[in-house]
């Protein structure tokens, strides 16, 4: 199995382009920069996801996020300033700073503040959001554990950080900030 890193190995293969997995607030997740291409495709593939559909980026906190919301109108931001840390990824308007595989098929970008210590921690000392996606194949049952993530992956993964999920007993609810219906419950 692959040993666990720290965080500055696990921030390395970030800046390299590498997909990390990490614990998240409910699940086993792979993470990458959102903004590099490679990573990104590698993610995809890895996951066998169809890129159509996006990916959630991660911040340690609101302020990460101020180059995908300083477009959005002023009372937009009370939903996110109320519901964040925590387990609530809002579907945001793109203002054209979303990657197009973060993005998919849609005008709208998942993001989410994470209130779990150790992606908060990941974020911080990357210095902005992370891609956050549940280690698995498309359609089957996300990772619970580091040696699911191994006999999943395998050496696809750049880093594997230690830790503990959060707890949570399901993934984030998904809400779209302009009409408040509820994707994911």
């Amino acid at each position: 199995m692959k040993p666990a890193v720290d965080l500055e190995v696990a921030i390395n293969a970030l800046h390299a382009g590498g997909v990390i997995a990490c614990p998240t607030e409910a699940v086993w997740g792979l993470s990458c920069d959102p903004d590099n291409d490679e990573a990104l495709t590698r993610l995809m593939r890895m996951k066998e996801r169809d890129p159509s559909k996006g990916i959630i980026l991660v911040a340690a906190s609101i302020q990460q996020f101020q180059p995908w919301l300083n477009q959005l109108p002023f009372e937009l931001h009370a939903p996110l300033a109320a519901s964040w840390p925590g387990p609530n990824t809002w579907l945001v308007p793109d203002n054209g700073r979303s990657h197009a595989l973060v993005r998919g098929a849609h005008q709208r970008v998942a993001l989410r503040v994470t209130d779990h210590p150790l992606m908060k921690a990941l974020c911080e000392a990357f210095g902005g959001p992370l891609v956050s996606t549940s280690a698995n194949r498309a359609g089957e049952a996300p990772a619970m554990s580091d040696e699911e993530v191994v006999t999943i992956f395998g050496q696809e993964i750049a880093a594997i950080v230690a830790g503990e999920l959060g707890g949570n007993p399901r993934p984030s609810t998904i809400r779209d900030l302009v009409s408040g219906q509820v994707m994911r419950a």
